[in-house]
């Protein structure tokens, strides 16, 4: 089955929470929560006090997507916070430190994901691939919404599809950026079940045909 992830990034902040019970309604699987730190990525977000304030607005599975440097400073106060599933880049610190973030997070009985930039190979992946319940490709630059799908990222999609039914077949792959009704069928194709989507559902009157398109394409 796939599932769609929309992400928060293309939200109303002002109304955050009637906007996740929109997606909820219109058959949204999970909601994706992107966290900035304007170091790692350009760009500055949301941090641990807004997701505990999601966590008290909904009960869905909130997928956390840390573009943090040195996550594994963190990795613990997320999951109090509400997380799910905690993502990690592993460019974002040492090979070490990025299992031990894997490993808090699971302490706590949450899931634990790593992101992959574009540039980066799918080997990457192989030190971590056993250890975690989600593989996340980023389909843009990551740091900001609104950007062109990068279809250069297939062969890594697929390359990861493959790594994960030999070595743990119930990883999921997401794919992240550029997600609508027209390349979600590409990521699709290449191996992802699930799809984060931001202004390609939160840009759209009616959420439910938005998702309904991304997740039928």
């Amino acid at each position: 089955m796939i599932k769609v992830a929309p992400s928060i990034l293309s939200a109303d902040f002002a109304r955050l929470g009637a906007e996740i019970e929109d997606v909820k309604k219109g058959g949204a699987d999970y909601v994706h929560v992107d966290v900035m730190d304007g170091l790692f990525v350009p760009n500055i977000s949301i941090g641990v006090p807004v997701v505990k304030s999601i966590r008290r607005a909904t009960d869905m599975f909130l997928d956390v997507h840390l573009m943090i440097e040195r996550p594994v400073r963190y990795a613990e106060q997320f999951c109090k916070a509400g997380a799910d599933l905690v993502n990690f880049h592993i460019e974002a610190d040492t090979q070490e430190n990025i299992l031990l973030a894997i490993d808090k997070a699971h302490a706590l009985g949450k899931k634990a994901g790593v992101t992959l930039k574009p540039a980066t190979a799918a080997e990457a992946v192989l030190p971590f691939i056993d250890r975690v319940e989600l593989i996340l490709v980023m389909t843009v630059e990551p740091g900001f919404g609104g950007q062109s799908f990068m279809y250069d990222q297939l062969d890594k999609i697929a390359k990861l599809r493959g790594y994960i039914d030999a070595m743990n077949p119930a990883c999921e792959l997401e794919a992240d950026g550029g997600i609508d009704g027209e390349t979600a069928r590409f990521a699709k194709k290449a191996g992802c079940n699930v799809l984060v989507a931001g202004s390609a559902v939160f840009n759209k009157a009616d959420r439910a045909a938005a998702i309904a398109a991304i997740r039928n394409a």
